[in-house]
């Protein structure tokens, strides 16, 4: 945080116009917000900026559901089912474009204190293409930035690293918690275990790599064992993997490196039937899609004895209803003694489910952003604000 500017160094802002780059991208259903987690934890800044006397402007992207990105003929998605869920805890304003004389007619008409949230970010093809034309259009709606988007900021996009070269950058509360706790992961009270679950092998291995320089212990779950299981020559049958010639050979002789003693299979002669088995017993005929009891049992003994575990990633494939696992690591993590850093959309939803969020040291709001950040230490969005 020495090189950003945080909200303590934003001085007078009364009156100015703070173009806040926010994670609204919620799961929405029939028009309703569905978890709000990441809205909640967006609301210490706008409240401090609010309070301050600030003309707030809310800049953020939202999805479709996997589903819909599927259909073609589906409405591009909206973020009005987020200002309704904002407007019932305060004012708040609809625009539904950037730069039309209407909208400019709302942004001039605020008054100290106001909030204005814009359409989805990405319904402008100058976003993600990071356009400069469009990056400065949009910084001309501020007089200053504030970046509180962490889970979007490895996204080299023109609402986060566009804007602040073109009016003054900070960090927001949320963007500096961020960036302070997973910084300390760097130097962790020890033993230190980290447990990386999910898939894409490829992309992961660098972290795993790291890791194993910096933790006693490193479990790996998830589709992501399929690969060490291969590499042992084990069959997997029709498992997720990832496809390559990793050199992996070194890593599996590693004695902090820890992979599933047990893992749970579907066949397709019995596609209804889980069965738990041990790696080596896996038929040609049957996908691995979880991890096993006894594996459970391994990890409570590891977190048990760590003082910081970080956990990104759930154990099996938890959308496809395989989420026990998963779902008992979250409650191992909660009754822990040791600084607990967790992240990741499937590891959040086991945190939730459990109803354990309020006993875990600290829940990133990012997946993808929080792996890049513990790979390289820094993300686009952090570089972006970086004090020339």
């Amino acid at each position: 945080m020495k090189d950003i500017l945080g909200l303590k160094d934003i001085g007078e802002v009364r009156g100015k116009r703070v173009l806040v780059r926010a994670d609204f991208n919620v799961p929405v259903e029939d028009g309703q917000v569905v978890d709000d987690y990441r809205i909640v934890k967006s609301f210490p800044t706008i409240n401090f900026l609010r309070e301050k006397g600030a003309k707030v402007l809310l800049i953020s992207h939202i999805e479709l559901g996997e589903m819909k990105k599927k259909d073609a003929s589906a409405a591009k998605p909206s973020l009005l089912p987020v200002s309704e869920y904002l407007s019932k805890l305060f004012p708040v304003t609809f625009a539904k474009d950037f730069f039309s004389d209407e909208t400019k007619g709302i942004v001039e008409k605020m008054s100290d204190g106001d909030v204005v949230l814009f359409e989805n970010l990405r319904n402008e093809p100058g976003e993600t293409a990071n356009d400069p034309v469009f990056a400065e259009k949009l910084a001309s709606l501020g007089n200053v930035y504030v970046n509180d988007g962490f889970a979007v900021s490895h996204r080299s996009h023109a609402s986060i690293i566009g804007v602040p070269k073109y009016i003054p950058g900070y960090a927001g509360l949320l963007l500096e918690a961020e960036i302070e706790n997973l910084t300390s992961i760097f130097h962790p009270p020890h033993p230190f275990l980290f447990i990386l679950g999910g898939a894409k092998f490829d992309t992961k291995l660098p972290l795993i790599q790291k890791f194993l320089t910096l933790a006693e212990h490193v479990f790996v779950g998830g589709a992501l064992a399929n690969n060490f299981f291969k590499e042992k020559k084990l069959e997997i049958g029709t498992s997720l993997f990832s496809e390559g010639n990793f050199d992996i050979k070194d890593l599996l002789s590693d004695q902090r490196l820890v992979i599933p003693s047990d893992v749970t299979v579907r066949s397709a002669a019995r596609p209804l039937e889980k069965i738990v088995k041990k790696p080596e017993e896996v038929l040609a005929d049957e996908s691995i899609l979880d991890a096993g009891p006894q594996t459970v049992a391994d990890l409570k003994v590891l977190v048990s004895q760590a003082k910081c575990v970080l956990w990104n990633g759930p154990l099996g494939n938890y959308e496809g209803g395989f989420t026990e696992p998963t779902t008992e690591l979250a409650k191992i993590m909660a009754e822990s003694t040791a600084k607990t850093v967790v992240g990741g959309g499937d590891t959040l939803a086991a945190i939730a489910s459990s109803g354990v969020e309020d006993k875990i040291s600290f829940i990133s709001t990012g997946g993808g952003a929080m792996l890049q950040f513990l790979l390289d230490e820094t993300l686009p969005g952090i570089e972006a604000l970086k004090r020339k």
